[in-house]
Order: C-alpha cells, then structure tokens, then sequence
C-alpha cells in the first residue's frame, strides 16, 4: 500500500494507466445503452480539458457540476482535475438557496448542469460569467440563461483535438493540489465546504482495492448521487482504477426500476444506503414470513431461521441479476436486524463507515474476514489508523479519531471550523462516538451531538433505540428526542400498510387503530429497554422528515420539538 501511495497519487495518474492498459475494454456509460472504451473515454477528458484550457480555465481554477449521474458528469469531472482546477461537485437534490450560496462563494469559471437543475441557477444569470454547459444536451424554447449542449461543446473539442498532432500541454498537477471542494449537507445544520486533494481520494480508492478482489470488466451499477464522496471514491474511482465498468441508472432506483436494470446488467458491484436494503427488508422479506404462521414458527429457531433466511437470500441474488458480489452499504448506519438477515442469509455485503472529510472511506470489511461482528462497520482500511479518544472507562466509548493519506486538507475559507476538527499532526476528530472490540472491528454507536445526557447522568444514544423502532414494518422512520427529562419517540408510518389494515373503516377507528400500534409498540420495546432509556410516549409524524443526501435525518430541524406534521 505505501509504495502506491508514494507514486501515482493523482486521479489524473490513475486516469492515465487505467486507460493505457484497458484501452479497449468498456469503461462507462448509461445502464442498457453502449458504453465508452478506456481509449473513447481518455480521449474525451483530454479534448474536453483542451476546450476549457483555451477558454481561460487553469490551476487552481474553480469549475462546478449541478446534475444527476452520467458518463458525462464523469467525463467533466476529470477534465477540471486534468487542468489543476479544482471541481465543485453540487449534490443535485440541494435548494436552490445553497446552490446560489455555493456558485457565490465559489465564483465558478464554467458550470456544467442539467435540464432537472437549470431553474435553480436563473436568478444567478448576471454573475455567472463562464459558459454553462448541460450534461444532458437540454436546449430551452425560451431561453433564459445561454447554454451549450454537452455534445456540441465535446464534437467541437474533440475537432480541435484531433486535428492538433502535438502533445496537450497541461499545467503539472501534485498528488496534494486540490481535486475538490465539496460542500456536506450535515445534520448539524452547518453546511462546510471541505477541501480533498488528489492524494486524498486516490488513497482511500487504492485502500478500497484492497477489501476484495476485482476483476477486470466487471460491472458497477451506478445508483446513488456521484457528487457525493461515497459514490464517487467507491463507485466511479474504484472500479476506473480496476478496469470495471460503470453503468448509470439514470432514473430513481426504484424496485421495479433496479430489478429491470439488474436483470439486463448483471452487476458484480452496487453501492447503496441502509435505506435501500431497509425497504427490501421491510417490503419483501419481513411479507413473507408475516404471511406464513409455519414460517413464523420455522423463524422462532437459529436452524430453521437461516435455512429460511438463505431461501430468501437466493431470491434477492436472483433479483439483483445473479452475479452480485458486493453489495456495499453506507453513508448512514445499518438496522441491526437487516444486517443480521443479510448475514444469515449469505448475502454478499459490506458495510463500510466513512465521511466527507475522509474521502469517505475509514473503516469497512476485508469481505472474507470471519471475525468482523455485526453491527460494527469492520476494520480500518489499509493506511488509515483510528484511535477513540477519551473512551468511557466502563463502556469504552469515545470519539472516533482519524488519520491517514485520505483525511482532508481542511474547510475552505474557514480557519475555526478546521482547527475544531483537525490536529496539526493529521488527527481529524469526527464528532461520532464508538469503540473497537478485541478483534479490531469498528463499532459506532452515534453522533457525540445526539447523545442524550439525562439527569442520572446516564448516556441516551439515539440511534440504537431509532434501529428498534424502525424494525417494526409499518414504521417508515422515527426520531428520538428528549423533552423535560423524559425520552419520546416520533414515527412516521407507512400509511400505505395502515390503509391496507383499516379500508372501509371510519376516520375515528383509523385514528384509534395507529394509537394503537404505537401504544403497543412503546410497551413492547420498553420491556427491552433499560429503565432510564425507556419511553414515555410515541407520536405519530404526518409526513418525512427532512433528510441529507445520505438520508439521515436532519435532526437539528426537530430541535425544540417542532415535530407535527
């Protein structure tokens, strides 16, 4: 690993002998459609950042991407990189208000976007004073702001480039110049702009590499935002360092959508959030054996259980296009009952615990190693050390601390905040509370902000008692919150079960039905819990709560408990 990361550390590196030695092979494109070779793709991030060369774009350079996935996004983004400038990628389900804020503070020389996020940049039309480039072709009738359609911007680059015999000359790039500034959308409230340099996401891909073995040509479907760390680290730069295949979506996964994509795929690799395997759990798995009293009872026994469970996991392989063989889960933390399903079902999954800060990856797999426990997020990747600081003497919880080549330069333009979180010798303190077990796995037990302090001075932690509520399958999502010393719950249901239970039944036998449940579920979980964690009410929530990209719930909105819907 270190003589990796010593030479080669630059996404343009990687970039480079990847497609010298998978010239041919297919690189990327969009699911169901042919993709790019190695050779097509390189020879378009090289004309691309000519073009942009040409027009004023150089080292240091900011250059943002407001859109969904595509080979195209992918194609820009290493085109900025390849000039030294700095890329700015905006996830697309932000408000406008933080697009606006972003493209002001970053004072972008292009913006490349879609026809799905055009509308947010129309107020900016005045101040934005590079070309604005859209992914996706999209030309309006009546044109607002000017754009370029991504293909006529690429046939005019790659004119140019072709007709030029001599060699591009491109600006050197060092493996700690920056290839990133990406802004999180925290569930503190705080959106920060983090800094990552070219070493810190091609550390944390080589390190990835190393969790389990990829083979050349294999497929990678695409389906979370790649302007999010987690998608792009492990879903575009992983599998181009390894001569996969990328293939996007392109439309919202939804089960019938990712079952059609898979069966035509076939892929080995897909990355996703907990939510994406909860929902499976909830509306496929736990179905089946509700349904069944002889399951029930089967599923009452550790034998009868995982010979169930495997049954089941051999459906899911079939569903997902029967060559899965890594599933990887992240971005937020996994029900512990879902995990337990995938495990005794032999399903191909990892778990894997990181942050924006980090390029994401900290802790996840190797696959194959039988003492990782569920429910901790497996060991620390190669060349990245985790220390907890200050751990309980009983507990041997603490804050989970972070150093390697993949922890971040710092936040932009913001001195405090990096000092807050960032020793000068490397230590980046990530405001999540955890411990290691005797056999090295990571486990994370919450965000230090969420821990609820009660008066007996006894720690609440939020998230293990959001995991029991969440396990009941006509809960959608709940939150936990502290309200004069008592513990309460909120839960939004899924109200497509709760008409199924109460068709032709009045509104008042409807209302009576939901209390119900929740009265039950509060008297059934607080047998589980002990005394001090136990709930003294459960409320039902009328709508979702609001959620970052990674769909955890931004709990800061729910302060002060404005919690109706």
């Amino acid at each position: 690993m270190n003589s990796i990361v010593e030479v080669g550390m630059t996404l343009n590196y990687v970039i480079d002998s990847s497609c010298s030695k998978y010239k041919d092979n297919p690189a990327i494109g969009m699911a169901m459609e042919e993709p790019l070779s190695y050779g097509e793709f390189h020879e378009r991030i090289l004309a691309l950042a000519t073009r942009m060369q040409q027009e004023g774009v150089g080292k240091g350079d900011h250059v943002a991407i407001l859109g969904e996935n595509s080979h195209n996004w992918g194609m820009a983004y290493l085109a900025i990189v390849r000039l030294g400038a700095i890329a700015v990628p905006i996830l697309p389900d932000l408000p406008e208000s933080d697009v606006h804020h972003i493209l002001n503070e970053m004072q972008v020389k292009v913006l490349f976007t879609t026809q799905k996020q055009i509308e947010k940049i129309y107020e900016l039309r005045q101040e934005l004073k590079g070309p604005v480039i859209t992914l996706d072709d999209y030309t309006a009738e009546i044109s607002v702001i000017a754009v370029i359609p991504f293909a006529d911007y690429l046939a005019e680059a790659l004119a140019t480039f072709r007709d030029n015999t001599d060699n591009p000359f491109f600006p050197p790039v060092n493996e700690n110049d920056l290839a990133s500034i990406l802004y999180t959308s925290g569930t503190s409230g705080y959106s920060k702009a983090v800094m990552l340099s070219h070493k810190n996401l091609t550390a944390n891909a080589y390190a990835a590499a190393g969790l389990k073995k990829i083979e050349p040509g294999s497929v990678w479907l695409s389906i979370l935002p790649m302007s999010h760390t987690y998608e792009f680290t492990c879903g575009f730069i992983l599998p181009l360092l390894c001569g996969a295949r990328i293939a996007y979506a392109g439309k919202t996964p939804t089960p019938a959508i990712l079952q059609k994509l898979c069966a035509y795929e076939k892929p080995f690799a897909i990355f996703a959030v907990p939510l994406v395997m909860e929902k499976i759990y909830k509306k496929r798995v736990l179905p089946q054996i509700e349904k069944s009293s002889l399951l029930k009872g089967v599923c009452r026994f550790g034998m009868g259980r995982r010979f169930v469970y495997r049954k089941i996991g051999q459906k899911l392989l079939t569903f997902f296009g029967g060559n899965l063989q890594l599933m990887g889960i992240g971005g937020a933390a996994l029900n512990p009952d879902v995990e337990k399903f995938l495990h005794e079902a032999r399903f191909p999954y990892l778990v894997g615990y990181g942050m924006t800060e980090s390029a994401p990856l900290i802790a996840g797999g190797p696959a194959g190693d039988k003492t990782i426990a569920i429910g901790s997020t497996g060991k620390p990747i190669p060349g990245v050390q985790v220390k907890i600081a200050d751990p309980d003497p009983e507990t041997g919880i603490g804050e989970i601390t972070v150093c390697g080549a993949n922890v971040m330069r710092g936040y932009y333009d913001d001195d405090e905040a990096t000092a807050a979180v960032l020793t000068k010798d490397g230590w980046l303190s990530t405001g999540d509370l955890g411990f290691i077990d005797k056999a090295g796995n990571l486990h994370v037990s919450g965000r230090s902000k969420n821990v609820i302090v009660l008066a007996s001075g006894e720690n609440v932690y939020p998230e293990a008692i959001e995991h029991k509520l969440n396990t009941y399958h006509w809960v959608v999502e709940s939150l936990l919150v502290e309200n004069s010393g008592q513990i309460e719950a909120w839960v939004y249901p899924d109200y497509e079960f709760i008409d199924e239970q109460t068709a032709g039944s009045s509104r008042a036998d409807r209302r009576a039905y939901i209390e119900n449940l929740l009265e039950s579920m509060r008297t059934e979980l607080n047998r589980q819990l002990p005394k001090s964690s136990r709930l003294a009410q459960v409320f039902e929530r009328r709508e979702p709560f609001i959620k970052t990209a990674t769909h955890k719930i931004k709990r800061y909105l729910y302060a002060g408990h404005a919690m109706l819907g």
